[in-house]
Order: C-alpha cells, then sequence, then structure tokens
C-alpha cells in the first residue's frame, strides 16, 4: 500500500492581491502573490523605500517566535506574522510562490487563513513538470518544554494531532487530529481564527503588540471566561484548530513538504520551530523522496532522491 500524494511541483496561475493591517503594528499592508519557476520554493520580497528584500520561507530563516513567527531581524527588516498565510501554502500544496508585500507584517484579515485560501483559488493552481520531493520522517524526534512537548513520528500520510490545554474554562483541554489534504484544510482548519485575552490586551499594547486586534480579527475571551464575540465559535473546538493551523504553518518552513505525523500537547510557535529544527538537523530521522513514474489514479511508491535546492539542510 502507497501513499495517495501529488506527483509534480505546483504555483499559481496568475497574480492575486490582498490588502489589510498587520494584527500587531496595525498599519495597512499589501501582498501579492505571483507564480514561481519549479524549486524557487516559497520567497517573500518585502519592498521598503524602493529597495527589495528577500527572506526565504525556511526555518533557518526564523528570528522570532514569540506572539507570531518572524522571517528575519526582530530589531531590523524583518516579515511578521507569516504563519497563516504559510499553512494555507502547506495545505493547499503550493511549493513555489513569490509572495511580494510593503510591510514587515503579513496582513492578519479576519484572523483565520480563509481569505488567503480564496486569493489563491482566485488565482488558481498549476501543475510545473518538476516532481515534487517530500521530507518522509523515518524515525521519532521529539522536543520537550516543561509540561509542554512536540514530536514527529513516521507516517503513511501527513497527518496533524494537536491538543491545548488551558486553565480558561472556555477553552480547556481540547484538541484537533487528522490527515491533511486540500479538501480538509479548506473545510476543518482554514476558519480557525487566532485568539487572546481581554485581560492581557492593554499589557500587549504597552509592549507595542496587538495593536491592529480586534473583534474583526480575532476571538477574544472576555474577563468573564466567556467568547464576547457576536456569532461565537465558527467550531466546537476553533481553539485547537487554529493551533493546528499555526502549526501548519510553521511547519510549512521545512523547505518541503513532510510525510509523517506531527503530535503536539500545548504547543506554540517557539515548539513548532524547535521541533523541525530537531528533524532537519538529524540526516538519520528522515529521507527526501519523490514517487516514481505511475499509472493515472494508483497509490503512489517513493524514491529516496537529492535534497531540493532551497532546502535549509543545503544551505
Amino acid at each position: 500500500m502507497g501513499l495517495l500524494l501529488h506527483d509534480h511541483q505546483t504555483t499559481v496561475k496568475s497574480r492575486a492581491t490582498l490588502t489589510g493591517i498587520g494584527v500587531h503594528s496595525g498599519k495597512p499592508v499589501t501582498v501579492d502573490f505571483l507564480p514561481a519557476d519549479a524549486d524557487t520554493g516559497i520567497v517573500f520580497h518585502l519592498s521598503n523605500g524602493g529597495e527589495s528584500r528577500e527572506f526565504r520561507a525556511l526555518v533557518a530563516e526564523v528570528g522570532a517566535t514569540d506572539l507570531c513567527t518572524m522571517l528575519g531581524d526582530p530589531a531590523g527588516e524583518h516579515i511578521g506574522t507569516v504563519e497563516h498565510l504559510m499553512a494555507t501554502v502547506f495545505g493547499l500544496g503550493i511549493d513555489n510562490l513569490v509572495i511580494e508585500i510593503d510591510g514587515s507584517e503579513v496582513p492578519i484579515l479576519d484572523g483565520s487563513a480563509m481569505a488567503f485560501v480564496e486569493a489563491i483559488d482566485q488565482a488558481g493552481i498549476e501543475t510545473l513538470a518538476m516532481k515534487r520531493r517530500y521530507i518522509r520522517v523515518a524515525k521519532p524526534v521529539r522536543v520537550e518544554a516543561g509540561a509542554s512537548w512536540a514530536e514527529f513520528r513516521p507516517y503513511d500520510g501527513t497527518r496533524f494531532e494537536v491538543e491545548i490545554d488551558f486553565e480558561s474554562p472556555a477553552i480547556g483541554r481540547q484538541q484537533f487530529a487528522s490527515d491533511i489534504n486540500p479538501d480538509i484544510f479548506r473545510r476543518d482548519i482554514a476558519r480557525a481564527r487566532t485568539f487572546g485575552f481581554m485581560k492581557d490586551v492593554e499589557r500587549l499594547w504597552a509592549a507595542g503588540y496587538a495593536l491592529g486586534s480586534s473583534l474583526e480579527n480575532s476571538l477574544v475571551i472576555g474577563d468573564d471566561n466567556r467568547v464576547i464575540n457576536v456569532g461565537g465559535l465558527r467550531y466546537p473546538n476553533e481553539f485547537a484548530r487554529h493551533k493546528t493551523l499555526d502549526a501548519m504553518g510553521d511547519l510549512a518552513l521545512a523547505g518541503a513538504r513532510f510525510i509523517g505525523c506531527f503530535r503536539s500537547y500545548r504547543g506554540g510557535h517557539r515548539m513548532n520551530a524547535s521541533a523541525l529544527r530537531r528533524l532537519l538537523s538529524d540526516r538519520t530521522a528522515f529521507e527526501i523522496v519523490e514517487t516514481r513514474r505511475r499509472e493515472r489514479g494508483r497509490v503512489a511508491e517513493m524514491i529516496a532522491v537529492s535534497g531540493p535546492v532551497y532546502a535549509p539542510w543545503v544551505i
């Protein structure tokens, strides 16, 4: 029995544009998605005063993971809050993309990934001639920090099992577990919104964060431990689904898609990045594979190949 996998790399067919504000900066920003050649990977172009700075969407480029995942130098040029966009890239199976952005933070939009999904669906997805290469997890890899942990395990597919545990009864202990494909991502994960607590807002504002946060782009839990957004939750376990969305975005920084199961308990951006770095630092923990030639609709047989030119372990 093999894997039902997409054989070839993809990109978008045409340009798509989104505008919004940064959830932390509160500043307006425009982001454009452009087609890219095979083996380009996901590349951000930050325009600043007529000049453009390139950031590759790789865990090696991650500069901070405090309240979001940031590429670049937190004290200098950077692009923050990349996780929801990168989750969309992962969830829809986009291998190559140039992302032009005119600000230091990806727009938060409604706090979920749906607007990114709609923009990429509008642009269309194009299949390229070059084979897609996968990172296949070969043995368990685990990181721990206090009561929190995250791990990769071998699995015949791509799967996430994310569990969270908050003292607030509005969240409590909940989980989301599923294999991942574009249909599941659109239906079960993409609409889950980022969340926070009203009691933390003033502290974040004083520190210069969450300046663009509102009930329009975040689930907010009030001092009475109730969700105060009109309309309530989009899913009964929306909080766990959003943590899965974040994990997908963080693991999209691997440089190639992975075959395996990612599991976490009380994780977050830092834990996700730490687990990914641990996996990629151990060449006995994974192998790079692609599908053999096969008849259409048949399950895939995988063969070991060399790594993508843009992958972090060959930089």
